[in-house]
């Protein structure tokens, strides 16, 4: 099968290749997927689990990204729940072979049903950033109708993701980002926008979560607006700073095949809306990862026509 690996550490996406690799044999409890559609973090390169298993023992070349939609071709032995043939979404495990080639083996439980009006390439772009803004909010952050969330980065995929869904809880939305991006931002629903360039952050005032997808000394700043009893929930380490009278919380997003259920569900009814930016071919993906201008939303690359 075709697939793009990684070797080189210090190369970044530069040192993607594509190349032929062996097509995966399901485990115990794993299905083997025909990847339709793949997306891909950009900061995947930066994570140890890239580049090393479970133990610390180097495992390149190393196949990056794990958002897939496609086709289930092959059952391991004790798999349930879902069956050859069958279209699903999910998120893979990180310490092993990801998506950016024609064939994975991953857990059946880190899938979920795709339904058959939902395209492959929207399918994959949802379970990274739909997944991290449903357990970062709901989760870990406990947001409640009434509530207000300081969303960063609110017009990319993640962002975008979070203010949705805050808005359909009930929750008023304070996005964040480049000037360029407030337009974007608002059509995603956010009632208002801070241009962290040119507006001062604090003058937004209290609020009662803050999601932080940027770190360092914006994420300082933002531990300071949390309102009594209020959370920052952050994706991008341990925080720095924490609130004088609140909770701060750093995850990692897990697969759940509920919370997948659920969100394509809003997909389809109209209530949620994909961030998607470049997509790709398989074949054309390297040149991809290295664009000239920057662009905002989810990374997808179409494995199969």
């Amino acid at each position: 099968m075709k697939a793009i690996v990684v070797t080189d550490q210090a190369a970044g996406t530069a040192g993607m290749k594509l190349v032929e690799r062996p097509e995966p044999q399901a485990a115990i409890n794993d299905v083997v997927v025909q990847v339709h559609a793949s997306g891909f973090v950009p900061t995947e390169l930066t994570w140890p689990s890239t580049w090393t298993d479970r133990v610390d023992r180097d495992r390149t070349p190393s196949i990056p990204g794990h958002e897939l939609a496609g086709v289930v071709t092959a059952l391991g032995y004790g798999t349930t729940g879902l069956s050859v043939g069958q279209r699903v979404f999910g998120l893979t495990d990180w310490y092993r072979d990801g998506t950016l080639a024609e064939y994975v083996a991953v857990e059946a439980r880190n899938l979920a049903p795709l339904p058959g009006d939902v395209d492959f390439t929207v399918g994959a772009s949802l379970p990274i950033s739909g997944l991290t803004a449903w357990q970062g909010l709901f989760d870990h952050g406990r947001l409640r109708a009434g509530r207000s969330v300081l969303a960063h980065g609110a017009a990319g995929a993640v962002g975008s993701m979070v203010t949705q869904l805050a808005r359909e809880a009930g929750a008023y939305v304070i996005g964040t980002g480049r000037s360029a991006d407030r337009q974007k931002a608002l059509d995603f629903g956010a009632n208002e926008f801070v241009d962290l360039e040119n507006d001062a952050l604090e003058d937004v005032g209290g609020v009662d979560l803050v999601f932080d997808v940027i770190g360092g000394d914006i994420q300082k700043r933002s531990a300071s607006l949390i309102r009594a009893g209020g959370t920052l929930v952050t994706v991008v380490g341990p925080p720095d700073a924490l609130p004088a009278n609140g909770l701060a919380i750093d995850f990692v997003v897990e697969s759940d095949r509920a919370q997948l259920g659920e969100i394509v569900r809003r997909v389809r009814d109209g209530r949620l809306r994909t961030n998607i930016g470049t997509i790709s071919t398989l074949d054309d993906a390297v040149s991809a990862f290295n664009p000239t201008v920057r662009r905002s939303g989810k990374t997808i690359i179409r494995v199969r026509p």
